[in-house]
């Protein structure tokens, strides 16, 4: 099968820090630009904390690449004047789709007034009847950590499409049939939008567990396991990762999943790999190595 033909696929990326971070993420987009994704997504932090950086990362990809540019837009702690004026600048510059999230609460909880809309369901129909954007919404396989039980989870997932989302990616999460059965429940639910598989390649484990206590992805004890292992050794740790990546989107593709976005945390490398490992792109030997900076 030729998964390229029939799978949708696209990265995220989040607004760089100083200098060093630019040149990175610049590095970054051109390896995987070459990968003509569907799309890439540039992230939104807590509390609106990088709204002026995710514009202007949005901005450049859009001015300098061929790449379909999605911003992230979250609604905790951020006016019904600001969410329109946001939207009016990003239909400007020509962007059609946004990824519509609630948002995490900046930790320690300071994040200004909290805002007219409290749930992304808001958010939703916000942005659908100011028209002129497809909308994407997050969803939780392994079930929001702040939700009381996972029926609520998922009715809440329900309710977003319900208000108009076109289009759901995943929290990542390692245990397909945690997916899998998500889906499932969903489908019950009345949700028929495509639900793209996320996946975040374990490339700095101490990294990613941390991610994980805070956004609620189970890591298995059995990759713990290696993984701990391997403490001393990062050049194995990474290669185990991206195993473990490559063997799930392999499972995903074959099991119909209908896209896979990838968490690049801003790095080229193990998405390079698994693309190749996947055979999604033979002439990625033909590209010039991968830099350093970018690994």
């Amino acid at each position: 099968m030729n998964t390229r033909k029939t799978r949708a696929f696209s990265f995220e990326f989040f607004p760089p820090k100083g200098d060093q971070g630019t040149d990175r993420l610049r590095d970054t987009i051109r390896h995987l630009a070459a990968l003509k994704p569907q799309y890439v997504s540039v992230t939104f932090g807590a509390g609106g904390s990088t709204r002026d950086g995710t514009y202007q990362t949005a901005r450049h990809i859009q001015k300098t690449t061929d790449l379909q540019v999605v911003p992230h837009l979250s609604c905790l702690g951020v006016s019904r004047e600001a969410l329109q004026e946001t939207l009016e600048r990003y239909r400007d510059l020509g962007v059609r789709r946004i990824v519509a999230l609630r948002g995490d609460k900046p930790r320690g909880g300071h994040g200004g007034p909290p805002g007219p809309f409290k749930y992304a369901n808001e958010l939703v129909s916000f942005i659908r009847q100011f028209g002129g954007f497809s909308i994407t919404v997050g969803c939780y396989p392994e079930f929001h950590p702040e939700s009381p039980d996972p029926q609520s989870c998922m009715k809440n997932f329900a309710r977003k499409v319900r208000a108009g989302a076109d289009e759901a990616i995943t929290q990542y999460f390692f245990s397909n049939e945690a997916y899998y059965t998500f889906v499932d429940n969903v489908h019950r639910l009345g949700v028929d939008v495509p639900i793209v598989a996320g996946l975040m390649p374990i490339t700095d484990y101490q990294q990613i567990a941390r991610f994980s206590t805070f956004c609620g992805a189970d890591i298995p004890l059995w990759i713990r396991k290696r993984m701990e292992a391997f403490a001393n050794d990062p050049a194995s740790q990474k290669a185990f990762g991206i195993e473990i990546a490559t063997r799930q989107a392999e499972d995903l593709l074959r099991q119909g999943a209908p896209g896979i976005h990838f968490y690049t945390l801003n790095k080229a490398e193990a998405t390079l790999r698994i693309w190749k490992n996947l055979g999604l792109f033979p002439a990625l030997k033909e590209l010039a190595p991968v830099q350093a900076s970018v690994s």
